[in-house]
């Protein structure tokens, strides 16, 4: 049988969610734009990214390539692209934007690199939760969210026929 403990550890977000919980961040932005365009954090920024760009009507949307994750660990920083555009003006009149702030370790090499952008994040955990801006829920520290486009759908056995 699972353990109950490690069960309530885990957030699972369906692709319904992410795009009803992006629109709400929208409607959190609003009062802070117009923005001259949006950088996405790479890769789980690039959803909530087009989401935004859509319904505020943002043309430009660029990326910030930063790696720490390694599966489900986080590991050394390693800065791949960084968004030209935006960081000849520190980031100033850009959003900058993410799926969700952990720790903050990603959060604080992106703020070097834009320390004037807005930073808006869909979920936070409370240890990131100082270095964005805006964001939409609260997410506990030691829950691990597993977003849509990192999950496949398949079936699981009844608990019933479990050993």
């Amino acid at each position: 049988m699972p353990d109950i403990r490690e069960e309530l550890m885990k957030h699972v977000v369906s692709w319904a969610e992410v795009h009803r919980d992006s629109k709400y961040l929208v409607r959190k932005l609003m009062e802070f734009g117009p923005w001259d365009g949006i950088v996405a954090l790479t890769r789980g920024g690039l959803f909530p990214a087009a989401i935004l760009a859509r319904e505020m009507e943002i043309r430009v949307v660029d990326t910030l390539c930063i790696t720490s994750y390694d599966e489900q660990k986080q590991g050394v920083i390693d800065i791949l692209k960084i968004p030209e555009r935006a960081a000849e003006v520190n980031g100033r009149g850009w959003l900058l934007v993410d799926d969700l702030v952990d720790t903050g370790t990603t959060a604080k090499e992106a703020r070097k690199i834009l320390p004037d952008s807005h930073f808006a994040t869909v979920y936070a955990k409370p240890k990131g939760m100082p270095h964005v801006d805006t964001y939409t829920h609260d997410v506990g520290q030691d829950v691990w969210v597993y977003f849509p486009w990192d999950t496949e759908i398949q079936y699981i056995r009844p608990l019933y026929k479990e050993e």
